[in-house]
């Protein structure tokens, strides 16, 4: 059995029918095509799968897609404006907040909502931001100098 489901990914509007167990990621990932967000653990832990949805980041691997009737999904796709890059994925780049690259998308939609809340977090609140998101390989420092060129730049 198949349901509705009417949602904004990236600024446009999606009409889908979708089993009741997909999970957001499978749709943004599967349904979309939308391959920036990352499936890492597929039970929370990483934050690699990390989306905003009206605005507030979740782990995509936890929330069933039919939760997201009616919101508002940003994935990493939806930040950058065609070839010109968000500020905060210029700021990875330049500061060196990247290495392999798995986490990053997770990593900068999580950033964003830091920054939408508070454009000028201190150290200790960037990190906390992101607490849910795990990186193997940069040691988190370059990431925070990344987030508090930003706040700086402001």
């Amino acid at each position: 059995m198949k349901y509705p489901l009417t949602l904004t990914v990236n600024g446009e509007k999606v009409d889908l029918e979708i089993p009741p167990h997909r999970t957001l990621l499978d749709l943004i990932r599967n349904e979309l095509g939308l391959t920036g967000t990352k499936e890492g653990c597929g039970n929370g832990e990483c934050g690699a799968c990390t989306v905003l949805m009206d605005g507030q980041p979740v782990n995509a691997c936890l929330v069933l897609a039919l939760q997201a009737q009616g919101k508002e999904i940003t994935t990493i796709e939806g930040l950058s404006r065609g070839r010109r890059l968000h500020s905060i994925q210029e700021a990875f780049i330049s500061h060196g907040a990247i290495q392999c690259g798995f986490c990053t998308p997770g990593m900068v939609l999580s950033v964003k909502a830091l920054l939408d809340r508070n454009p000028r977090p201190e150290e200790r609140e960037i990190r906390k931001a992101l607490s849910g998101n795990l990186c193997r390989c940069t040691g988190y420092q370059k990431i925070v100098e990344a987030v508090l060129s930003l706040r700086d730049s402001r």
